[in-house]
Protein backbone atom coordinates (compact mmCIF):
# COMPACT_ATOMS: atom_id res chain seq x y z
CA UNK A 1 0.00 0.00 0.00
CA UNK A 2 1.06 3.47 -0.75
CA UNK A 3 0.71 7.09 0.95
CA UNK A 4 0.73 9.49 -1.83
CA UNK A 5 1.69 12.75 -1.39
CA UNK A 6 -0.61 15.59 0.32
CA UNK A 7 -2.52 12.51 1.65
CA UNK A 8 -5.04 13.51 4.27
CA UNK A 9 -4.19 12.84 7.96
CA UNK A 10 -8.10 12.34 8.96
CA UNK A 11 -11.44 11.72 7.61
CA UNK A 12 -12.85 14.15 5.25
CA UNK A 13 -15.84 16.26 5.23
CA UNK A 14 -18.00 16.18 2.77
CA UNK A 15 -18.80 19.42 0.16
CA UNK A 16 -21.83 18.09 -0.70
CA UNK A 17 -23.23 15.09 1.63
CA UNK A 18 -25.05 16.67 4.87
CA UNK A 19 -23.32 15.71 7.69
CA UNK A 20 -26.31 14.48 9.27
CA UNK A 21 -26.38 11.19 6.55
CA UNK A 22 -23.14 10.90 7.74
CA UNK A 23 -22.17 8.32 10.45
CA UNK A 24 -18.51 6.87 11.93
CA UNK A 25 -18.92 3.26 12.70
CA UNK A 26 -15.48 3.04 14.17
CA UNK A 27 -12.70 4.72 15.87
CA UNK A 28 -10.35 3.54 13.34
CA UNK A 29 -7.48 6.31 11.56
CA UNK A 30 -7.88 6.69 7.89
CA UNK A 31 -4.74 4.90 6.71
CA UNK A 32 -2.51 4.46 3.01
CA UNK A 33 -4.11 2.23 1.00
CA UNK A 34 -4.39 1.12 -2.69
CA UNK A 35 -8.19 2.63 -3.38
CA UNK A 36 -11.25 4.13 -1.15
CA UNK A 37 -13.87 1.41 -0.96
CA UNK A 38 -17.42 1.61 -1.49
CA UNK A 39 -19.06 -1.46 -0.19
CA UNK A 40 -22.75 -1.31 -1.97
CA UNK A 41 -25.84 -2.92 -1.09
CA UNK A 42 -28.66 -0.96 0.10
CA UNK A 43 -28.36 1.69 -2.88
CA UNK A 44 -27.74 -0.32 -5.66
CA UNK A 45 -27.62 3.20 -7.95
CA UNK A 46 -24.87 5.32 -9.73
CA UNK A 47 -27.07 8.52 -9.24
CA UNK A 48 -28.40 10.50 -6.69
CA UNK A 49 -26.33 7.87 -4.17
CA UNK A 50 -24.59 10.42 -1.17
CA UNK A 51 -22.41 7.23 -0.25
CA UNK A 52 -21.11 7.35 -3.60
CA UNK A 53 -20.92 10.62 -3.96
CA UNK A 54 -19.23 10.54 -0.42
CA UNK A 55 -17.12 7.75 -1.76
CA UNK A 56 -15.60 9.86 -4.65
CA UNK A 57 -15.08 13.21 -3.07
CA UNK A 58 -12.70 11.11 -0.50
CA UNK A 59 -10.83 8.98 -3.10
CA UNK A 60 -10.55 12.31 -4.40
CA UNK A 61 -9.27 14.26 -1.70
CA UNK A 62 -6.96 10.91 -0.62
CA UNK A 63 -5.66 10.93 -4.39
CA UNK A 64 -6.58 7.14 -5.23
CA UNK A 65 -9.40 5.86 -7.39
CA UNK A 66 -12.43 4.33 -5.72
CA UNK A 67 -13.12 0.84 -6.12
CA UNK A 68 -17.26 -0.03 -5.59
CA UNK A 69 -17.83 -3.83 -4.32
CA UNK A 70 -21.45 -5.48 -3.67
CA UNK A 71 -21.51 -8.42 -1.93
CA UNK A 72 -24.07 -11.61 -3.49
CA UNK A 73 -25.28 -14.07 -0.91
CA UNK A 74 -27.53 -16.44 -2.20
CA UNK A 75 -28.60 -16.75 1.81
CA UNK A 76 -30.32 -13.35 1.66
CA UNK A 77 -33.31 -14.00 4.28
CA UNK A 78 -36.63 -15.21 2.17
CA UNK A 79 -35.33 -14.16 -1.39
CA UNK A 80 -35.82 -16.34 -4.58
CA UNK A 81 -35.41 -15.93 -7.73
CA UNK A 82 -37.92 -13.33 -8.50
CA UNK A 83 -35.57 -11.19 -6.24
CA UNK A 84 -32.61 -11.83 -7.74
CA UNK A 85 -33.42 -11.66 -11.18
CA UNK A 86 -34.82 -7.94 -10.84
CA UNK A 87 -31.78 -7.05 -8.60
CA UNK A 88 -29.18 -8.40 -11.16
CA UNK A 89 -30.98 -6.35 -13.65
CA UNK A 90 -30.48 -3.72 -11.76
CA UNK A 91 -26.39 -4.03 -10.78
CA UNK A 92 -25.68 -4.94 -14.43
CA UNK A 93 -27.32 -1.03 -15.28
CA UNK A 94 -25.60 0.26 -12.76
CA UNK A 95 -22.16 -1.49 -13.20
CA UNK A 96 -22.34 -0.17 -16.64
CA UNK A 97 -23.06 3.26 -15.66
CA UNK A 98 -20.69 3.35 -12.84
CA UNK A 99 -17.95 2.45 -15.38
CA UNK A 100 -18.75 5.58 -17.40
CA UNK A 101 -17.62 7.27 -14.33
CA UNK A 102 -13.98 5.32 -14.48
CA UNK A 103 -15.64 3.29 -11.57
CA UNK A 104 -15.54 -0.15 -11.05
CA UNK A 105 -18.16 -2.63 -9.71
CA UNK A 106 -17.51 -5.57 -8.37
CA UNK A 107 -19.76 -8.33 -7.86
CA UNK A 108 -18.65 -11.36 -5.73
CA UNK A 109 -19.85 -13.91 -4.46
CA UNK A 110 -20.02 -14.79 -0.69
CA UNK A 111 -21.61 -13.32 2.85
CA UNK A 112 -21.69 -9.51 2.91
CA UNK A 113 -19.85 -8.74 5.04
CA UNK A 114 -16.72 -10.86 4.73
CA UNK A 115 -16.90 -9.48 0.72
CA UNK A 116 -16.35 -5.68 2.31
CA UNK A 117 -13.93 -6.70 5.10
CA UNK A 118 -11.48 -8.67 2.33
CA UNK A 119 -12.04 -5.92 -0.16
CA UNK A 120 -11.20 -3.45 2.10
CA UNK A 121 -7.47 -5.53 3.37
CA UNK A 122 -6.13 -2.30 0.80
CA UNK A 123 -8.36 -0.02 1.20
CA UNK A 124 -7.80 3.61 3.26
CA UNK A 125 -11.35 3.81 3.97
CA UNK A 126 -14.52 1.84 3.57
CA UNK A 127 -17.67 3.62 2.90
CA UNK A 128 -20.84 1.53 3.21
CA UNK A 129 -24.27 2.92 2.46
CA UNK A 130 -27.30 2.45 5.33
CA UNK A 131 -29.93 -0.12 5.32
CA UNK A 132 -32.26 -0.64 8.59
CA UNK A 133 -33.27 -3.97 8.80
CA UNK A 134 -31.73 -6.25 11.81
CA UNK A 135 -29.33 -7.86 8.99
CA UNK A 136 -28.49 -5.03 6.92
CA UNK A 137 -27.51 -3.03 10.73
CA UNK A 138 -25.58 -6.71 12.07
CA UNK A 139 -23.59 -6.17 8.84
CA UNK A 140 -22.48 -2.93 8.89
CA UNK A 141 -21.55 -3.46 12.86
CA UNK A 142 -19.44 -6.28 11.71
CA UNK A 143 -17.66 -4.74 9.33
CA UNK A 144 -17.14 -1.45 11.78
CA UNK A 145 -15.59 -4.02 14.14
CA UNK A 146 -13.50 -6.43 12.22
CA UNK A 147 -11.98 -3.62 9.77
CA UNK A 148 -8.71 -2.05 10.23
CA UNK A 149 -9.14 1.20 8.88
CA UNK A 150 -12.57 3.56 9.28
CA UNK A 151 -15.50 2.23 8.31
CA UNK A 152 -18.25 5.23 7.67
CA UNK A 153 -21.63 4.68 6.88
CA UNK A 154 -23.84 6.92 4.55
CA UNK A 155 -27.60 7.21 4.25
CA UNK A 156 -29.19 8.11 1.27
CA UNK A 157 -32.54 5.94 0.89
CA UNK A 158 -34.35 7.82 3.35
CA UNK A 159 -34.79 12.02 2.43
CA UNK A 160 -34.74 12.70 5.90
CA UNK A 161 -31.95 10.82 7.78
CA UNK A 162 -34.28 8.42 10.22
CA UNK A 163 -32.50 9.87 13.28
CA UNK A 164 -32.69 12.96 12.61
CA UNK A 165 -36.18 12.71 12.06
CA UNK A 166 -37.19 11.25 15.00
CA UNK A 167 -35.22 9.80 18.25
CA UNK A 168 -38.34 7.33 18.90
CA UNK A 169 -40.53 4.81 17.23
CA UNK A 170 -43.62 7.70 16.23
CA UNK A 171 -47.49 5.96 16.80
CA UNK A 172 -48.66 7.07 13.52
CA UNK A 173 -48.42 9.21 10.29
CA UNK A 174 -49.65 12.26 12.19
CA UNK A 175 -46.96 12.17 14.61
CA UNK A 176 -44.16 11.88 12.44
CA UNK A 177 -45.68 14.21 9.47
CA UNK A 178 -45.12 17.78 11.21
CA UNK A 179 -41.48 16.32 12.47
CA UNK A 180 -40.81 15.55 8.05
CA UNK A 181 -42.49 18.17 7.20
CA UNK A 182 -40.15 21.07 9.36
CA UNK A 183 -37.45 19.56 8.40
CA UNK A 184 -37.72 18.88 4.58
CA UNK A 185 -36.20 22.38 3.68
CA UNK A 186 -32.99 20.95 4.81
CA UNK A 187 -32.84 17.83 3.11
CA UNK A 188 -34.95 17.99 -0.17
CA UNK A 189 -31.92 19.10 -2.12
CA UNK A 190 -30.29 17.99 -5.51
CA UNK A 191 -27.14 16.04 -4.62
CA UNK A 192 -24.44 17.83 -6.78
CA UNK A 193 -22.50 15.68 -9.23
CA UNK A 194 -18.08 15.27 -8.52
CA UNK A 195 -15.93 13.59 -10.74
CA UNK A 196 -13.58 10.81 -9.69
CA UNK A 197 -10.21 12.26 -10.99
CA UNK A 198 -8.10 8.62 -10.49
CA UNK A 199 -10.38 5.58 -12.14
CA UNK A 200 -10.44 2.18 -11.11
CA UNK A 201 -11.61 -0.10 -14.15
CA UNK A 202 -8.17 -1.66 -13.82
CA UNK A 203 -7.76 -2.70 -10.17
CA UNK A 204 -7.02 -6.26 -9.85
CA UNK A 205 -10.26 -7.84 -7.86
CA UNK A 206 -11.97 -10.70 -9.14
CA UNK A 207 -15.69 -10.42 -9.70
CA UNK A 208 -18.85 -12.09 -11.27
CA UNK A 209 -19.73 -11.35 -15.03
CA UNK A 210 -23.12 -9.88 -15.09
CA UNK A 211 -23.71 -9.54 -18.93
CA UNK A 212 -26.05 -12.92 -18.91
CA UNK A 213 -28.13 -12.61 -15.68
CA UNK A 214 -29.80 -16.04 -17.21
CA UNK A 215 -27.23 -18.02 -17.40
CA UNK A 216 -25.86 -16.17 -14.01
CA UNK A 217 -28.98 -17.47 -11.84
CA UNK A 218 -28.73 -20.95 -13.79
CA UNK A 219 -25.44 -21.26 -11.84
CA UNK A 220 -26.24 -19.94 -8.69
CA UNK A 221 -28.15 -21.83 -5.62
CA UNK A 222 -31.36 -19.87 -4.92
CA UNK A 223 -35.10 -21.02 -4.29
CA UNK A 224 -35.92 -21.58 -8.29
CA UNK A 225 -39.84 -21.91 -7.37
CA UNK A 226 -41.18 -18.49 -8.14
CA UNK A 227 -40.19 -17.31 -11.38
CA UNK A 228 -38.59 -13.54 -12.49
CA UNK A 229 -41.80 -11.11 -13.28
CA UNK A 230 -39.73 -9.69 -16.23
CA UNK A 231 -42.92 -9.43 -18.14
CA UNK A 232 -44.58 -6.88 -15.70
CA UNK A 233 -41.13 -5.26 -14.59
CA UNK A 234 -37.69 -5.19 -15.27
CA UNK A 235 -35.01 -3.67 -12.80
CA UNK A 236 -32.80 -1.06 -13.31
CA UNK A 237 -32.35 2.61 -13.09
CA UNK A 238 -33.26 3.07 -16.33
CA UNK A 239 -36.78 1.59 -16.45
CA UNK A 240 -37.37 2.78 -12.89
CA UNK A 241 -36.73 6.36 -13.97
CA UNK A 242 -38.32 5.89 -17.46
CA UNK A 243 -41.44 4.92 -15.39
CA UNK A 244 -41.43 8.00 -13.30
CA UNK A 245 -41.53 10.36 -16.10
CA UNK A 246 -44.45 8.40 -17.81
CA UNK A 247 -46.43 8.44 -14.75
CA UNK A 248 -45.98 12.38 -13.87
CA UNK A 249 -47.09 12.66 -17.51
CA UNK A 250 -49.57 10.93 -18.02
CA UNK A 251 -51.02 9.63 -14.49
CA UNK A 252 -50.35 11.92 -11.86
CA UNK A 253 -53.17 14.63 -12.55
CA UNK A 254 -55.57 11.20 -11.81
CA UNK A 255 -53.44 10.41 -8.72
CA UNK A 256 -55.31 12.18 -5.79
CA UNK A 257 -58.85 11.22 -7.46
CA UNK A 258 -58.20 7.60 -8.32
CA UNK A 259 -54.63 6.27 -6.27
CA UNK A 260 -57.07 4.34 -4.28
CA UNK A 261 -58.89 2.62 -6.91
CA UNK A 262 -57.45 -1.02 -7.93
CA UNK A 263 -59.20 -0.93 -10.97
CA UNK A 264 -56.94 1.54 -12.66
CA UNK A 265 -53.55 1.94 -13.06
CA UNK A 266 -52.82 5.36 -11.63
CA UNK A 267 -50.34 4.30 -9.41
CA UNK A 268 -46.20 5.16 -9.79
CA UNK A 269 -44.97 1.50 -9.84
CA UNK A 270 -41.70 3.13 -7.54
CA UNK A 271 -41.90 0.53 -4.78
CA UNK A 272 -39.50 -2.31 -6.46
CA UNK A 273 -37.34 0.36 -7.71
CA UNK A 274 -37.13 1.45 -4.05
CA UNK A 275 -37.01 -1.70 -2.42
CA UNK A 276 -33.68 -2.49 -4.02
CA UNK A 277 -31.72 0.92 -3.99
CA UNK A 278 -31.89 1.57 -7.98
CA UNK A 279 -34.13 4.83 -7.80
CA UNK A 280 -33.26 7.39 -5.11
CA UNK A 281 -36.54 8.55 -3.15
CA UNK A 282 -35.12 11.63 -3.00
CA UNK A 283 -34.87 12.09 -7.21
CA UNK A 284 -38.65 10.93 -7.09
CA UNK A 285 -39.42 13.72 -4.38
CA UNK A 286 -37.37 16.63 -6.57
CA UNK A 287 -39.37 15.09 -9.94
CA UNK A 288 -42.81 14.95 -8.06
CA UNK A 289 -42.69 18.54 -6.28
CA UNK A 290 -40.73 20.35 -9.23
CA UNK A 291 -43.71 19.54 -11.44
CA UNK A 292 -45.86 22.36 -13.24
CA UNK A 293 -48.66 22.60 -10.71
CA UNK A 294 -52.13 24.14 -11.16
CA UNK A 295 -54.82 23.80 -7.97
CA UNK A 296 -56.37 20.25 -9.54
CA UNK A 297 -52.58 18.38 -10.31
CA UNK A 298 -51.26 20.24 -6.73
CA UNK A 299 -54.01 18.00 -4.73
CA UNK A 300 -52.29 15.09 -6.20
CA UNK A 301 -48.74 15.75 -5.94
CA UNK A 302 -49.39 16.48 -2.15
CA UNK A 303 -50.98 13.12 -2.12
CA UNK A 304 -48.26 11.27 -3.70
CA UNK A 305 -45.69 13.09 -1.33
CA UNK A 306 -47.54 12.02 1.40
CA UNK A 307 -47.07 8.45 0.67
CA UNK A 308 -43.34 8.87 -0.35
CA UNK A 309 -41.89 11.01 2.39
CA UNK A 310 -44.80 10.92 5.05
CA UNK A 311 -45.74 6.78 5.00
CA UNK A 312 -42.49 5.32 3.61
CA UNK A 313 -40.51 7.72 6.23
CA UNK A 314 -42.52 5.85 8.95
CA UNK A 315 -42.11 2.66 8.10
CA UNK A 316 -38.63 3.43 7.67
CA UNK A 317 -38.56 4.62 11.68
CA UNK A 318 -40.96 1.77 12.57
CA UNK A 319 -37.97 -0.73 11.20
CA UNK A 320 -35.80 1.35 12.75
CA UNK A 321 -36.69 1.42 16.31
CA UNK A 322 -38.59 -1.81 16.67
CA UNK A 323 -36.36 -4.69 16.86
CA UNK A 324 -39.35 -7.19 16.77
CA UNK A 325 -40.70 -5.50 13.35
CA UNK A 326 -41.18 -9.33 11.92
CA UNK A 327 -42.99 -10.92 14.78
CA UNK A 328 -46.52 -10.45 16.37
CA UNK A 329 -45.25 -9.14 19.57
CA UNK A 330 -44.12 -6.13 17.50
CA UNK A 331 -47.94 -4.64 17.11
CA UNK A 332 -49.30 -2.37 19.73
CA UNK A 333 -50.63 -3.10 23.15
CA UNK A 334 -54.17 -2.57 22.47
CA UNK A 335 -54.59 -4.43 19.60
CA UNK A 336 -52.66 -7.80 21.05
CA UNK A 337 -55.69 -7.41 23.54
CA UNK A 338 -57.96 -6.94 21.97
CA UNK A 339 -57.25 -9.82 19.49
CA UNK A 340 -56.79 -12.38 22.08
CA UNK A 341 -59.95 -11.22 23.56
CA UNK A 342 -61.83 -12.40 20.03
CA UNK A 343 -59.25 -15.26 19.51
CA UNK A 344 -62.36 -18.01 20.25
CA UNK A 345 -64.56 -15.94 18.21
CA UNK A 346 -66.31 -18.60 15.29
CA UNK A 347 -64.34 -18.07 11.70
CA UNK A 348 -67.55 -18.60 8.80
CA UNK A 349 -64.08 -19.52 6.88
CA UNK A 350 -60.52 -20.93 7.74
CA UNK A 351 -58.05 -21.40 5.27
CA UNK A 352 -53.90 -22.33 5.74
CA UNK A 353 -51.38 -21.37 3.57
CA UNK A 354 -51.92 -23.93 0.58
CA UNK A 355 -54.99 -22.87 0.41
CA UNK A 356 -54.25 -18.98 0.32
CA UNK A 357 -51.57 -19.51 -2.01
CA UNK A 358 -53.14 -21.01 -4.44
CA UNK A 359 -55.83 -18.62 -4.32
CA UNK A 360 -58.17 -21.15 -3.20
CA UNK A 361 -61.03 -18.90 -1.09
CA UNK A 362 -64.62 -18.40 -1.67
CA UNK A 363 -63.86 -14.50 -2.52
CA UNK A 364 -63.23 -13.82 -5.99
CA UNK A 365 -61.76 -10.30 -5.24
CA UNK A 366 -59.10 -11.60 -3.03
CA UNK A 367 -58.20 -15.00 -5.26
CA UNK A 368 -57.75 -11.77 -8.04
CA UNK A 369 -55.23 -9.63 -5.16
CA UNK A 370 -53.64 -13.53 -4.71
CA UNK A 371 -53.07 -14.24 -8.27
CA UNK A 372 -51.87 -10.64 -9.52
CA UNK A 373 -49.02 -10.74 -6.44
CA UNK A 374 -48.33 -14.29 -7.13
CA UNK A 375 -47.42 -13.43 -11.63
CA UNK A 376 -46.74 -9.59 -11.34
CA UNK A 377 -45.04 -9.10 -7.78
CA UNK A 378 -46.96 -6.92 -7.50
CA UNK A 379 -50.58 -6.00 -5.32
CA UNK A 380 -52.36 -2.17 -5.70
CA UNK A 381 -51.75 -0.84 -2.51
CA UNK A 382 -56.18 -0.91 -1.62
CA UNK A 383 -56.01 -4.45 -2.14
CA UNK A 384 -53.28 -5.21 -0.46
CA UNK A 385 -54.75 -4.05 2.80
CA UNK A 386 -57.97 -5.98 2.01
CA UNK A 387 -55.75 -8.84 1.25
CA UNK A 388 -54.14 -8.93 4.47
CA UNK A 389 -57.43 -7.83 6.29
CA UNK A 390 -58.90 -10.81 5.14
CA UNK A 391 -55.84 -13.26 6.33
CA UNK A 392 -56.64 -11.97 9.49
CA UNK A 393 -60.42 -12.83 8.96
CA UNK A 394 -59.64 -16.10 7.77
CA UNK A 395 -56.60 -17.38 10.38
CA UNK A 396 -57.45 -19.48 13.81
CA UNK A 397 -55.49 -17.18 15.45
CA UNK A 398 -53.90 -13.62 14.60
CA UNK A 399 -50.32 -14.93 15.59
CA UNK A 400 -51.03 -17.52 12.44
CA UNK A 401 -52.25 -14.73 10.30
CA UNK A 402 -49.18 -12.73 10.78
CA UNK A 403 -46.89 -15.21 10.31
CA UNK A 404 -48.74 -16.28 7.04
CA UNK A 405 -48.92 -13.23 5.66
CA UNK A 406 -45.37 -12.15 6.07
CA UNK A 407 -44.44 -15.21 4.32
CA UNK A 408 -46.23 -14.79 1.74
CA UNK A 409 -45.95 -11.21 1.16
CA UNK A 410 -41.93 -11.85 1.53
CA UNK A 411 -42.04 -14.96 -1.02
CA UNK A 412 -44.15 -12.96 -3.66
CA UNK A 413 -43.65 -9.48 -3.88
CA UNK A 414 -40.43 -7.65 -5.78
CA UNK A 415 -40.99 -5.33 -3.32
CA UNK A 416 -41.42 -7.46 -0.63
CA UNK A 417 -39.03 -7.48 2.90
CA UNK A 418 -38.15 -3.74 3.60
CA UNK A 419 -39.58 -1.69 5.89
CA UNK A 420 -42.73 -0.83 4.09
CA UNK A 421 -43.48 -4.78 3.78
CA UNK A 422 -43.03 -5.01 7.82
CA UNK A 423 -45.13 -1.72 8.66
CA UNK A 424 -48.11 -2.55 5.92
CA UNK A 425 -47.81 -5.92 7.66
CA UNK A 426 -48.58 -4.88 11.22
CA UNK A 427 -50.54 -1.72 10.33
CA UNK A 428 -52.93 -5.12 9.27
CA UNK A 429 -53.03 -5.75 13.59
CA UNK A 430 -53.09 -1.99 14.83
CA UNK A 431 -49.83 -0.66 14.53
CA UNK A 432 -49.73 3.11 13.38
CA UNK A 433 -53.54 2.50 13.16
CA UNK A 434 -56.35 3.53 16.17
CA UNK A 435 -59.38 1.30 17.62
CA UNK A 436 -62.56 1.17 15.92
CA UNK A 437 -65.48 -0.38 16.71
CA UNK A 438 -65.75 -3.12 18.21
CA UNK A 439 -66.78 -6.69 16.12
CA UNK A 440 -65.72 -10.47 16.27
CA UNK A 441 -62.61 -11.58 15.65
CA UNK A 442 -60.98 -8.14 14.75
CA UNK A 443 -61.89 -6.50 18.14
CA UNK A 444 -61.49 -2.77 18.02
CA UNK A 445 -58.86 -3.81 15.04
CA UNK A 446 -60.27 -2.14 11.57
CA UNK A 447 -61.82 -4.37 9.33
CA UNK A 448 -62.45 -4.46 6.04
CA UNK A 449 -65.49 -6.08 3.99
CA UNK A 450 -66.07 -7.04 0.54
CA UNK A 451 -69.08 -4.50 0.52
CA UNK A 452 -66.75 -1.81 1.14
CA UNK A 453 -64.68 -2.53 -1.90
CA UNK A 454 -68.33 -2.54 -4.16
CA UNK A 455 -69.52 0.65 -2.59
CA UNK A 456 -66.01 2.61 -3.01
CA UNK A 457 -64.43 0.95 -6.35
CA UNK A 458 -65.20 -0.57 -9.44
CA UNK A 459 -64.05 -4.43 -8.22
CA UNK A 460 -65.55 -6.08 -10.82
CA UNK A 461 -63.18 -4.25 -13.35
CA UNK A 462 -60.40 -5.01 -11.04
CA UNK A 463 -61.21 -8.97 -11.16
CA UNK A 464 -61.44 -9.07 -14.90
CA UNK A 465 -58.50 -6.82 -15.18
CA UNK A 466 -56.64 -9.17 -13.16
CA UNK A 467 -57.46 -12.42 -15.16
CA UNK A 468 -53.97 -12.59 -15.81
CA UNK A 469 -53.04 -16.06 -18.05
CA UNK A 470 -49.84 -17.74 -16.03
Amino acid sequence: MHKPPGFPTELPASLVVDPARVRQLNDRPLRSGDYVLYWMQQSQRAADNHALTYGIEAANLCRLPLLVVFGLTMHYPEANRRHFSFMLEGLRETSTRLAQQGIRLAMVHGHPPEVALKAGRKAALVICDRGYLRHQKQWRTAVAGEAQCPVVEIESDAVVPVDVASAKAEYAARTIRPKIKRLLPAFLKPLKTVRLQRPSLELPLRGMAMNEIDALLQSLPMQTDVPPAGRFYRGGAGEAMARLRRFIEQTLPRYAASHNQPQTDDVSHMSPYLHFGQISPLRIALEISQTQSTPELQASVDAYLEQLLIRRELAINFVHHTPDYDSYSCIPDWARQTLDAHRTDRREHLYGRDALESAGTHDAYWNAAMMEMRITGFMHTYMRMYWGKKILEWSPSPEQAFETLLALNNRYFIDGRDPNSYAGAAWIFGTHDRPWKERPIFGKVRYMAASGLERKCDIAAYVNLRAIPQ
